[in-house]
C-alpha cells in the first residue's frame, strides 16, 4: 500500500492493522517478523508510541512497501496532532522582516510581550497616532510614516534618541545662547576630558543632547532632530571614539540646530567622515550639509591654514609639526592628526595621537546603551 498524506488523519496504527487483516497476521506475527518485542508493535498500532524510522524501514520490508509511506503516515499524524502556532509568530515574523525589533527589545527599547501590546509599543515608539497605527496602516504605510528615506535601523536609533530627548526638561531654546556660546565650546578643544561640559552647555541652550548607542547595521555618527518647533536635539552614536571624530560630529549638528534643519521630520541622519564625499541628491539636503560640513572643517581653526601647513609639510609631516600646529591654534594634536588622516587618506598615521572620548561624555550625558538603559517611558 503505497499512499499520498495529505486527507490521513489517523495514527499509522490504523494501517498496520489494515495490513495485518489483508493478510491474515497477528500482532505476534508481525513482532516475529519484524524481530521487535510484541509489546513494542503492540504500542505502535494502539498509538501510545510513533513509528521510528527504524521501524519504518522494517515495516517496508516486511509489507513490500516503501519506508518513506510510513515514515510519511507518522509525521503527517504528528503534524495534525500538534498544537496549532501562536498567530502571534507570523506577526512577529512580518515585524522582524521591517524593523530590527528583536534587537530593540534587547536593547530594552519594547518589552517583551504579546503581539497586539507590542504593536502597541511600535506605534508609541515611532510617533504614529490614533488613526495610522500598525494594525490599521500595516508596515508599508508606517514606514512611509516614519520618513521612509532612511533604513530600519536608522530610524529605530532616531526615535530611540527622540523618546529619550522627551525625558529631559530643558529651558526654552535660545539661538543666540547657542551662537554666542560657540567661543567657549572652542576652548575645550584642548584637553579631552573637558567634553564633559558639553551637554550641560547645550541644555542651557535649551539644547537636548543624549547619547544613544547605534544598534546592529547602523552606520550613523548623529542627529539634529526637533520634538516641536522650538525642541531641538542632538544626538550622537560615539561609535567612533576619538576626540576628533567627536568634536566633528558635534560641531556639525549643532550647525544643523543654528540653522534649523530637521524640522518637521526632514531629519537627515548623518554617517559623516570627514573629507569624504557623500552622495546627495537633494539640492536642499546639500546646501545643509555643505553649511555644516563647513562649520565643523573650519571649527578648531581655518581649514584653510591647515590646507596651507599641509602642503607646505607634506608628505614629511613630523610629530613636532603637529604639535606645534595644534599648540599655536589651542586644540589638541587629534583633532590635527584627524583632518589630516582623511587628507592623506592615511588612517593609520600617527594614530597614538587619537586620545578617547567615550569614558568622559558618558558620566555627565543621558545615555542609552553602552551597558545602560535610558529611564524613559513609551
Amino acid at each position: 500500500m503505497e499512499a499520498v498524506f495529505d486527507n490521513f488523519a489517523e495514527p499509522p496504527g490504523v494501517y498496520i492493522r489494515e495490513e495485518l487483516e489483508a493478510r491474515g497476521w497477528t500482532q505476534r506475527d508481525l513482532a516475529f517478523i519484524l524481530g521487535y518485542s510484541e509489546q513494542t508493535v503492540t504500542k505502535v498500532i494502539s498509538g501510545k508510541s510513533g513509528v521510528s524510522a527504524e521501524m519504518a524501514k522494517a515495516l517496508g520490508e516486511a509489507f513490500g512497501t516503501s519506508a518513506s509511506m510510513w515514515a510519511g503516515l507518522q509525521k503527517e499524524w504528528e503534524l495534525r496532532e500538534a498544537r496549532e502556532p501562536d498567530p502571534a509568530i507570523r506577526a512577529r515574523a512580518k515585524m522582524q522582516t521591517k524593523y530590527p525589533i528583536r534587537e530593540m527589545i534587547s536593547r530594552g527599547w519594547f518589552e517583551e510581550a504579546e503581539q497586539s501590546v507590542l504593536e502597541l509599543q511600535f506605534d508609541r515608539f515611532f510617533e504614529l497616532n490614533d488613526n495610522e497605527h500598525l494594525g490599521q496602516v500595516g508596515f508599508a504605510a508606517a514606514a512611509k510614516k516614519t520618513r521612509d528615506d532612511h533604513s530600519p535601523e536608522e530610524l529605530a536609533w532616531l526615535y530611540r534618541v527622540r523618546q529619550v530627548a522627551r525625558s529631559i526638561d530643558a529651558p526654552e531654546y535660545s539661538e543666540a545662547k547657542l551662537r554666542d556660546g560657540l567661543a567657549d565650546l572652542r576652548a575645550w578643544m584642548i584637553d579631552p576630558e573637558d567634553v564633559r561640559h558639553v551637554p550641560e552647555f547645550l541644555l542651557a541652550a535649551g539644547v537636548r543632547f543624549v547619547v544613544v548607542e547605534k544598534i546592529a547595521n547602523c552606520k550613523v555618527d548623529g542627529v539634529c532632530t526637533w520634538l516641536s518647533d522650538d525642541k531641538p536635539v542632538i544626538g550622537l552614536t560615539l561609535r567612533h571614539n576619538r576626540l576628533d571624530n567627536f568634536w566633528y560630529v558635534l560641531r556639525h549638528e549643532i550647525e544643523h540646530v543654528l540653522r534649523g534643519d530637521g524640522k518637521n521630520g526632514s531629519e537627515i541622519i548623518d554617517n559623516l567622515e570627514p573629507g569624504d564625499a557623500r552622495e546627495i541628491i537633494d539640492a536642499a539636503i546639500k546646501e545643509q550639509e555643505d553649511a555644516a560640513d563647513d562649520a565643523s572643517l573650519n571649527f578648531g581653526f581655518s581649514r584653510n591654514k591647515l590646507v596651507s601647513f599641509y602642503q607646505r609639510k607634506s608628505p614629511y609631516i613630523s610629530e613636532r609639526d603637529v604639535i606645534g600646529f595644534a599648540g599655536v591654534n589651542e586644540v589638541h594634536p587629534s583633532v590635527v592628526v584627524g583632518q589630516i588622516q582623511h587628507m592623506k587618506k592615511d588612517f593609520s598615521w600617527l594614530r597614538k595621537f587619537l586620545v578617547t572620548v567615550r569614558q568622559h561624555i558618558l558620566a555627565t550625558s543621558v545615555v542609552d546603551g553602552f551597558g545602560s538603559v535610558a529611564d524613559v517611558e513609551l
